[in-house]
């Protein structure tokens, strides 16, 4: 039993003593936690691991009517959505009590469960059969259980500026398959997934106990979720945080097949970059480049995969990220001082933590990778220590580098990326300077206005 600073069970619950202030679709008694052996309390049987869905059991975190105590998962499905959900329901334009209909929601392909799905080692970041529940589940939803898919598996055509151009400049053909015009319109198997935490297993990959982790899930969300304390019994957590997404080129079969080739990009999201396509990094030119690689390998007869996590800003935020601009345009951007920067503001150079990252390939069934369009080492080591292995790693080209970025990647490099190319020594590296901002703001100017000892550390290293 994990140990909890909640003196007794009476804190479990409170009445609001003002009805008028409660809306009439809420009942004035608020359950606040719940405990194990407390009345009424009969989680729903869930075995992580087990070989199938049926005997593994549906993942169950509905507090509506009498599931509110036979829950077994904590959280709420749509990962950082559901604030949204809340307040739809808030607002009156979601009934709190409504049931989703799945009628031909089901997956446009039925990947076809693999030896991970039933191993609790290597999947503990997202639920198996997450896709399938209307199926495996099926007498459970019939009989009102509110069991939601975490996954979703759908095709669709895309298009993208740069694959356009490769296909107009003779680089990418037009296969009518995959490749389908001359524009560049590509065709694509798509997976959405929702973050499905088995703690154990989490905890275990981040080499912690159980108990560390669920007390810091707890304390540094603002004590969101009490039961991550209370309830030790639930293994399962749906954090509120964003997922990723699959772009399947060729047919989605060929992924688990180890006879063909396979070319593989994990990208981890830049909205500056990939959408607005900011040129101070490479996350753009490095999500173009992998995703034409993964359509030519597929023309080929193989199979091409890139992979979308949502960690905006290395995990640390848009704001931070932004925060870390300013440091370094105003403080002198160069490549040596490039990750000091990001440190004095968030105090860690990196928060993805790729740990889980490899969770999605197993599910995916994938064996091997041949060609690895990536140059980080964390994500390459966090797939080969699973037992993946990869066979070729392929940097950005340099001529897809915008200039301001060189800061960015030549910091990088220097750091452990991997590269075929130059790796700069530091006093190279202070060499190496990014776009000012002369023309935009006076920086001289704002830098006399800030008070005296504004600064705690040497200006050099801001």
């Amino acid at each position: 039993m994990l140990e909890t600073d909640v003196p007794s069970k009476a804190a479990e619950s409170l009445t609001v003593q003002d009805k008028a202030s409660t809306s009439s679709r809420y009942s004035t008694h608020i359950v606040l936690t719940t405990y194990p052996g407390q009345s009424g309390i009969d989680p729903i049987p869930l075995e992580w691991g087990a070989p199938d869905a049926k005997s593994r059991g549906p993942v169950v975190v509905s507090r509506s009517g009498p599931l509110l105590k036979r829950r077994n998962a904590l959280g709420a499905h749509g990962g950082s959505y559901s604030i949204y959900n809340a307040l739809a329901i808030a607002s009156g334009d979601l009934d709190p009590d409504f049931r989703p209909d799945f009628r031909n929601s089901e997956p446009t392909f039925n990947f076809p469960q693999q030896p991970a799905w039933s191993d609790k080692t290597k999947i503990v970041s997202m639920d198996p059969y997450g896709h399938d529940i209307v199926n495996q589940f099926r007498d459970e939803l019939n009989s009102g259980w509110d069991i939601r898919p975490t996954m979703a598996v759908t095709r669709a055509n895309m298009k993208l500026a740069e694959v356009g151009e490769a296909v107009r400049d003779g680089h990418l053909e037009i296969d009518g398959s995959i490749v389908v015009d001359s524009s560049g319109e590509v065709r694509v198997t798509k997976v959405a997934v929702e973050p499905v935490w088995y703690l154990p297993g989490v905890a275990d990959r981040f080499g912690v106990d159980e108990p560390t982790l669920r007390r810091a899930l707890f304390e540094h969300t603002g004590g969101s979720y009490p039961e991550l304390i209370t309830r030790p019994d639930l293994k399962v957590f749906l954090p509120p945080i964003g997922g990723l997404t699959v772009y399947i080129f060729g047919p989605p079969e060929r992924v688990s097949d180890e006879n063909v080739r396979l070319a593989l990009r994990i990208h981890d999201e830049c909205n500056g970059s990939d959408v607005f396509q900011s040129d101070i990094c490479t996350c753009r030119p490095y999500l173009a480049f992998g995703i034409s690689e993964a359509i030519r390998e597929a023309q080929n007869g193989g199979s091409g995969v890139v992979i979308y996590f949502r960690k905006e800003g290395r995990a640390l935020g848009e704001v931070i990220k932004y925060l870390v601009y300013n440091a370094r345009k105003r403080g002198g951007d160069t490549a040596d001082k490039y990750f000091t920067r990001t440190e004095n503001i968030a105090g860690v150079r990196d928060m993805r933590f790729q740990a889980l990252m490899p969770d999605i390939l197993h599910w995916l069934g994938i064996k091997k990778i041949d060609r690895m369009l990536s140059m980080s080492n964390m994500k390459y080591d966090a797939i080969v220590q699973t037992g993946i292995p990869i066979y070729e790693r392929v940097p950005i080209p340099e001529d897809m580098i915008p200039s301001d970025s060189r800061v960015e990647i030549d910091a990088k490099i220097n750091a452990g990326y991997f590269t075929t190319g130059k790796n700069y020594t530091m006093e190279e590296l202070a060499e190496v300077r990014g776009r000012g901002w002369e023309k935009w703001e006076d920086v001289t100017r704002h830098r006399d206005l800030l008070p005296t000892g504004y600064f705690s550390f040497p200006r050099t290293s801001i």
